[in-house]
């Protein structure tokens, strides 16, 4: 499993983030089944970058708390039947590890919503990540049932982690 993390903000966090973000995708892993060693990135910015970035990639001219950038595409989330007959789309050539995708996260926002939320920015970080890692699996939140589905599995991977509001 190669997890990347690259830290960008000024914000300093006074607890050991990067365990925090390992824990939070390693247990998506393992909750949604994944069969394969894979591959996240994940970029640690502040307000004025994801505002950028959430302006170049969506259109959206305002800084938001996190961002997924998906590698795989799927037709029922979490599901990887398919995905070796598509191997050259989605497998990293020199490691055979599963592309998932790319997690950005705002650590000015984590702070902003932990103090909106009552929670700490612990809470908060891993909720954005399992939340992210939740659309590297296809799951999304367009709809009404698929939000719900989607608040439901965020909700039971981090009761599993011990991460409570």
């Amino acid at each position: 499993m190669t997890i990347t993390i690259e830290n960008e903000s000024s914000v300093k966090l006074d607890f050991d983030y990067e365990s925090l973000i390992r824990r939070v995708i390693l247990g998506c892993m393992d909750a949604e089944k994944c069969p394969y060693e894979a591959e996240v990135n994940v970029l640690l910015t502040d307000n004025d970058q994801i505002h950028q970035i959430n302006l170049d990639n969506r259109g959206i001219d305002a800084p938001t708390d996190v961002l997924s950038f998906p590698m795989v595409d799927y037709t029922t989330p979490a599901d990887f039947s398919h995905l070796e007959e598509d191997s050259e789309d989605y497998f990293n050539f020199d490691t055979g590890e599963l592309m998932l995708g790319d997690i950005v996260v705002s650590l000015e926002k984590v702070r902003e919503q932990a103090t909106a939320y009552g929670h700490s920015e612990t809470r908060e970080l891993g909720f954005l990540i399992a939340h992210s890692m939740l659309h590297l699996f296809g799951y999304d939140h367009i709809d009404e049932a698929e939000r719900a589905k989607m608040e439901d599995r965020q909700r039971e991977i981090l009761d599993g982690l011990g991460i409570h509001r």
